[in-house]
């Protein structure tokens, strides 16, 4: 089945580049259009994409209608599109539940490697940002991480859960089976845990888990 989007920005020539690029691709499909925060929130309701492209400033707030995208719709992926370079946002973007951030001046096909990648419930950043998230780790080269005082606050008992599982090596279908919950909800939990500490990868994830004493 393709992958169903909303494209959610302000900018109507925008909205139509990213249909035509969106199109192009036989496993993407796109179910509308949304030029502001309420328009995103009703659309999303009504058509019940699997993702959201979102742009980070368009009228309403990008990062404060993405949380309002997955207190209302938890298994809904959110990929953040923008202009701005910036790490700050970028975290912010992640915290709110988003799965990915990708800058608009990415090739045609790092986006849709952003998409397909989010989907299959990966964090996806863009190569930009990485580098400048490198370029402002602490003394020894590692980027900053949270505290373990700030791991227990940070997560919910669920996400707690997905984060263990994870690193233990499990899939997200054997997740949601020993769970009692659905793939799309892993993917989910895992996406919003990930953007909460600022890891990237699965290897990431694990060492983190050992780090914290979680296996």
């Amino acid at each position: 089945m393709p992958i169903r989007v909303l494209i959610a920005d302000d900018h109507v020539l925008v909205r139509s580049g990213l249909h035509a690029l969106l199109r192009a691709s036989s496993d993407l499909e796109v179910v509308g259009e949304a030029g502001e925060g309420a328009e995103t929130l009703r659309l999303a309701a009504a058509l019940r994409p699997d993702l959201v492209l979102l742009d980070v400033t368009m009228p309403g707030g990008g990062i404060a209608i993405a949380q309002r995208l997955k207190e209302a719709h938890p298994e809904l992926v959110v990929l953040f599109l923008t202009m701005h370079e910036d790490e700050s946002l970028m975290h912010q973007a992640l915290h709110a539940g988003a799965a990915g951030f990708v800058v608009k001046r990415a090739e045609p096909s790092e986006l849709l490697e952003a998409i397909r990648a989010v989907s299959r419930g990966e964090i996806y950043v863009h190569p930009a940002m990485t580098r400048r998230a490198a370029a402002t780790a602490d003394d020894d080269g590692t980027p900053e991480r949270a505290s373990a005082p700030a791991l227990a606050t940070a997560l919910t008992p669920r996400e707690l859960d997905v984060l263990r599982l994870l690193a233990r090596g499990n899939t997200n279908r054997q997740i949601a089976g020993l769970l009692g919950l659905s793939p799309r909800t892993i993917e989910s939990h895992r996406a919003n845990l990930m953007g909460k500490l600022g890891l990237v990868s699965r290897v990431e994830l694990v060492e983190y888990a050992e780090e914290h004493d979680l296996l």
